[in-house]
């Protein structure tokens, strides 16, 4: 393998192809989604105590509403971690993994970490406010959303990249395939393709790219 699709939408996709070329991959990049920010006045903090970012699309969106840097935040992942204290973010905390190792993070925190505001997508890939019922006080505030791009499949790829189910639901559309290889971040985000996409699927061993990278394997030689 060594013409990989990256299908994530940018500013993801760019950082992807890097790491990707660095590792002797040819980047294919075609998003199938895009990120769109919710336009909405200034959130109202007056009450919360921390926040819960599930992605670097959410602190982006949420950093654009407001100044305001002076409850901790809480990610999902060290890139979220990252992304946070790029917008200005000095607590920042990483689960360093999944929604369920971060719902985990904020229980063993307990009650100093409530009310929580959780800035995620419109149609988020999970629910953390749900995971959290009866331990953490949290609510979501939608700040953007995945829209499709219509993309077609590029003319030649032997793996395609996976980030989250919305993106697959994208691909599954797109299919049958020929027997190229998918590889995805969780086995939530493969499940939209099912059984008749034509793809071969691997699974990264945990929810990150470093993983999923490692899932795809080594690229093959020139020829």
């Amino acid at each position: 393998m060594r013409r990989v699709w990256v299908t994530r939408a940018e500013t993801g996709a760019s950082r992807t192809a890097d790491r990707l070329t660095a590792l002797g991959f040819e980047p294919v990049v075609v998003p199938l989604l895009a990120i769109r920010p919710i336009p909405q006045a200034a959130p109202d903090l007056s009450g919360i105590a921390a926040l819960a970012f599930t992605s670097a699309n959410g602190v982006a969106a949420f950093a654009a509403l407001t100044p305001d840097r002076t409850r901790p935040a809480f990610t999902v992942g060290d890139a979220t971690a990252q992304a946070a204290r790029a917008a200005g973010f000095e607590r920042v905390v990483s689960a360093r993994g999944d929604l369920e190792r971060l719902a985990a993070l904020l229980i063993a925190q307990g009650a100093a970490v409530g009310p929580l505001l959780v800035p995620a997508a419109l149609e988020p890939a999970g629910d953390l406010p749900a995971l959290l019922r009866g331990r953490v006080e949290a609510k979501a505030l939608p700040v953007y959303q995945a829209v499709e791009t219509a993309a077609a499949a590029p003319a030649a790829f032997d793996a395609v990249l996976i980030h989250s189910a919305r993106a697959a639901r994208a691909l599954a559309a797109l299919g049958p395939f020929s027997g190229q290889t998918a590889v995805a971040l969780s086995a939530a985000a493969a499940e939209p393709l099912g059984d008749r996409s034509g793809l071969k699927i691997r699974l990264a061993r945990t929810p990150d790219e470093t993983a999923q990278f490692a899932a795809l394997g080594n690229p093959a030689r020139r020829v």
